[in-house]
């Protein structure tokens, strides 16, 4: 073999080791960053499966996944023995929760805490109860976490004018007779409806069913405006206060004079 032929090889076979050894330098150097950029991100605690409302939050169920630092939820745990805690302290969701959604200290009840209806409550807020039917219930189709507004309809003065006043609007609809999961989604006509009102509200509220009829107004699930109309009266309807004359036949003005002969009468007028 040529001693030509034999120099370029053994120059190209040089360069190849060298080119090899640059990129696996160009790795490893690289791969600190990497780790690095893992490590920056947030440890955020979330659900493994299904955990049905009611239910012990359990430490299998749970997992930690790193969230961009800028992007964890208001309320996450960062360990799941922050979350989980010890045997006699099992928290119970107050909310479902599916798989790999972020398990919200909002959404759980505290340690060793029952499932009930006073952990739900905004702060200062109190819960008050309603007489429902199918009408004030709106049909049924009430349900928990709707918004209504609260009406009263009663009678004013010496009882011969009635109206309908605004008594809370936009408050939150705990539960339906004794439920209040707000994911159900079939209606009922319910006998009782209990709300989220202020103290102040929880007692006009009280005061009302005692003294005229309090019904519901389901709210779409997006507004929030304030009502423009606080109070209606019967004679805001259109006919001053007092239904119109049906069948009544206006007659001309005048003096009318009746002629009776016999068992026939006749009526005659004098403009």
């Amino acid at each position: 073999m040529p001693i030509r032929t034999i120099a370029t090889l053994a120059v190209a076979i040089f360069l190849g080791i060298v080119a090899v050894f640059l990129v696996r330098t160009y790795l490893l150097s690289n791969r600190p960053a990497a780790s690095a950029v893992a490590v920056a991100g947030t440890p955020v605690v979330v659900a493994t499966e299904v955990i049905e409302r009611g239910k012990p939050v359990e430490a299998k169920q749970l997992k930690v996944v790193s969230y961009p630092s800028d992007a964890v939820p208001t309320g996450s745990f960062r360990t799941v023995a922050e979350l989980a805690g010890a045997p006699a302290d099992k928290r119970v969701a107050l909310r479902s929760f599916a798989p790999n959604e972020p398990v919200l200290a909002t959404r759980i009840s505290g340690p060793g805490a029952r499932l009930v209806l006073s952990a739900s409550l905004g702060d200062g807020m109190r819960a008050v109860s309603l007489r429902s039917n199918d009408v004030a219930g709106v049909a049924g189709f009430v349900l928990p976490g709707d918004r209504v507004d609260i009406l009263l309809t009663r009678a004013i003065g010496d009882g011969h004018q009635t109206v309908t006043q605004v008594l809370a609007e936009n408050v939150r609809v705990l539960g339906v007779d004794q439920s209040d999961n707000d994911e159900a989604n079939t209606p009922v006509v319910a006998h009782a409806v209990t709300v989220e009102v202020t103290p102040a509200q929880a007692q006009v509220v009280a005061l009302a069913q005692s003294v005229g009829s309090v019904s519901l107004s389901l709210r779409q699930i997006n507004d929030v405006a304030p009502l423009g109309r606080r109070a209606t009266t019967v004679s805001q309807l259109g006919f001053g206060g007092a239904a119109p004359a049906v069948g009544r036949v206006k007659r001309p003005p005048g003096f009318a004079v009746h002629v009776t002969r016999g068992v026939e009468t006749a009526e005659y007028r004098i403009p």
